[in-house]
């Protein structure tokens, strides 16, 4: 390697790649190619994932400082330095946010007869329409708090809304109250449909923010109300416990969830016409600094306009698409009976997770199946999976559920369906402490004449059928005798002690797939120092683990010709001269979220595809329970690289390009959006796999 070059040459920072991954959502904003009110929904995505990003990722950083730690990221970055770039990024693209609203998705919107009226526009019929709402539905809820001596300021919850008043006189007890805090009831919607007879044509709505603003006085009876303005907190959300001395990880957990919503405080987002004096007020009482501050010309929460992007007119929307079977699955009614012809693979969400959901289902009701073994770690709210593990418990079967209760924002459901399964009869495990399982993996046995059978199904997503419907993933389900061993073995690794499990297909994090990683990618680097054919294709969500890129970085340097597709965040630098200028980084950024990952390794003509949990993260590789399977069936083999690489190499549509400057391009598209050329691979992959699109 070119050990001239430092860090900063050689890697790009975590945390500014995964921000510079919402700034490729918040792109498609922008973007004509997409229908109007997609667009709209890639702009609160884009509020959702900068949330988060503050309440994980600046919160751990803002931790490091506050400690004082000297550590520095893969580039030599402090975490303040870090802090300052973010903030400098974050600031800029938030007014780009918001400018993207008010200045092109409104206006368009309005065209289309979807109007957000401010208070300034509301007519006399409107005005009193909402003062009645405003009498009837938001009075009797809300709770004003006074700030004085007996009324210290409240304890707000993370990403509340909230309303500081600006007050002057004195009330019923002669004291002088000068300013008041308001916060907005979860319960209360944060924008409100106004009935057609007095919206005219089309769909008008008002913002809670704009009530609340217009008819404050009704809160202060007496006092002169000399400003309302509205404002958000964002909090560290993270959970912190010590796993080592937990003798009971789910009551644990229980106890830290309430303190999440309560965390150390991260950034302050007010309403820009919020004076000075009131917002240095606010950041003194969070003890935020002004680099925390952001103002903002709208709702401080987009997100909460979400049901907007839901309205069913279909020219302001994607087409619609009924995802298709493989044609095995057409032929037999039984999953068991198709799957002792022939593997299966299943692309979501182009062919239907409702074959998982069936798998489980006939799985349930069979007679002939003995037990049931799966693990979870998204399964999402009134889960068709839970509710069939549920049946086959009930049932007299042997149901083992292994739940990882940290999957981050689901632990509180994940805990409830811990619950749910053991009052039904399931036995029910949380993995192994320090280690989050995040492998998927369901097994079927079966009794078949004299004989059991074991049914395995692995993916690279979750049990989530809903997010099957957004998330790009692969199914396997097999009978393979092999795989359905190794399977079955690190099943009772995670639910019993000994060492690790030996298998014969699978790699499995954190003891053998990081290594295996390794060796196919150094293979690949030894074939190329021989003058033979090599080539790497990856296709993930991330990749950061530091020992994985300097071994492809070596591989480039020997020759081979590798091609990453990352979603999100990279580390690596392609195209550096005596480095990484063998290497290729895009990014697809479209209408679902890529999160497929497969391996491809040419291996001097013996090639191999894996398919995995994985992605090339430290905690991933080596702090997680994850699987890597290979793709054994030829005809299964072609298909992942037909149309689970190839597309996406090709597309010029939702594909950007990084840069060996670690900043992202956007390949400049040359084909309209609803042209069937192959410019758009989840376009293309619709028409090709889906049994019907656009109908």
């Amino acid at each position: 390697m070119n050990e001239s070059l430092t860090n900063r040459d050689r890697y790009i920072n975590r945390e500014l790649s995964h921000l510079s991954f919402h700034l490729r959502v918040l792109a498609q904003a922008t973007s004509e190619r997409h229908p109007l009110l997609e667009r709209l929904k890639f702009l609160l995505i884009f509020s959702n994932n900068l949330d988060e990003f503050f309440e994980i990722r600046v919160a751990g950083l803002q931790k490091l400082v506050d400690h004082g730690t000297s550590s520095v990221s893969m580039d030599d970055r402090s975490p303040q330095e870090t802090l300052n770039e973010i903030s400098r990024i974050c600031h800029y693209a938030i007014n780009e946010q918001y400018k993207v609203l008010n200045e092109k998705i409104f206006p368009a919107l309005a065209q289309q007869n979807i109007r957000f009226i401010r208070r300034s526009e509301w007519t006399q019929r409107q005005k009193e329409w909402v003062y009645e709402y405003f009498q009837k539905n938001v009075l009797p809820v809300v709770s004003p708090i006074g700030l004085d001596p007996a009324h210290p300021f409240p304890r707000l919850a993370n990403k509340s809304l909230n309303f500081i008043v600006s007050l002057k006189g004195r009330d019923a007890f002669g004291r002088q109250c000068t300013h008041a805090i308001l916060p907005a009831p979860k319960s209360l919607p944060r924008i409100i449909p106004l009935p057609p007879e007095i919206a005219d044509t089309g769909y008008h709505y008002i913002f809670l923010s704009g009530m609340i603003h217009a008819f404050a006085s009704e809160l202060f009876p007496g006092m002169i109300i000399r400003g309302c303005y509205q404002f958000r907190l964002t909090r560290n959300a993270d959970l912190n416990f010590d796993e080592d001395i937990v003798e009971d990880l789910a009551i644990a957990l229980k106890g830290e969830l309430s303190s999440r919503r309560y965390g150390d405080a991260v950034r302050l987002e007010v309403a820009d016409n919020c004076p000075p004096d009131i917002s240095d007020f606010l950041l003194q009482q969070f003890e935020l600094d002004k680099a925390d501050l952001y103002r903002v010309n709208g709702m401080v929460n987009l997100s909460r306009m979400m049901p907007v992007t839901e309205l069913n007119i279909p020219h302001l929307r994607y087409r619609p698409f009924r995802a298709g079977l493989p044609a095995i699955l057409q032929k037999h009614e039984s999953i068991f009976e198709a799957l002792q012809k022939k593997d299966i693979l299943l692309h979501h969400p182009f062919e239907s997770f409702e074959t998982v959901i069936d798998f489980l289902r006939q799985a349930a009701k069979d007679p002939d199946v003995l037990a049931i073994k799966q693990t979870f770690y998204r399964t999402g709210q009134n889960s068709d999976i839970l509710n069939l593990l549920m049946e086959a418990a009930r049932r007299g079967k042997e149901v083992t559920a292994i739940i990882e209760l940290r999957a981050r924002f689901d632990e509180e459901y994940n805990l409830e369906i811990a619950d749910r399964l053991q009052r039904a009869g399931a036995i029910v495990c949380y993995g192994i402490v320090g280690y989050k399982t995040h492998a998927k993996m369901l097994m079927v046995v079966r009794r078949e004449g004299d004989a059991l059978r074991r049914y395995v199904h692995l993916g690279t997503g979750n049990y989530h059928a809903k997010n099957a419907k957004l998330y790009t993933d692969y199914s396997l389900l097999t009978t393979h005798p092999e795989i359905c061993n190794d399977v079955n073995q690190l099943f009772q690794q995670l639910t019993s002690i000994g060492k690790s499990a030996r298998t014969k297909w699978l790699y499995h994090a954190p003891f053998t797939l990081h290594r295996k990683i390794l060796q196919l990618i150094n293979t690949e680097t030894k074939n190329a120092q021989e003058g033979k054919h090599t080539e790497i294709i990856l296709k993930v969500n991330a990749l950061t683990e530091r020992q994985i890129i300097d071994a492809l970085y070596e591989a480039s340097q020997a020759g081979v010709k590798i091609t990453l597709i990352v979603r999100s965040i990279c580390c690596l630098k392609p195209g550096i001269t005596d480095l990484s200028e063998n290497i290729r980084v895009i990014s697809i950024v479209g209408r679902f979220l890529e999160h497929t990952r497969i391996y491809f390794f040419h291996n001097n003509g013996d090639r191999r595809i894996y398919l995995s949990s994985a992605d090339l993260m430290d905690r991933n590789l080596l702090h997680r329970i994850e699987t890597c399977f290979p793709i054994l069936d030829t005809d299964l083999f072609e298909r992942v690289f037909r149309q689970g690489l190839e597309p996406y190499l090709q597309d010029t549509e939702d594909s950007w390009q990084l840069k060996s400057n670690g900043q992202f391009q956007q390949i400049t598209p040359n084909i309209s959006l609803n042209d069937t050329a192959q410019a758009s691979a989840q376009r293309y992959l619709l028409q090709l796999l889906s049994s019907s699109y656009g109908e």
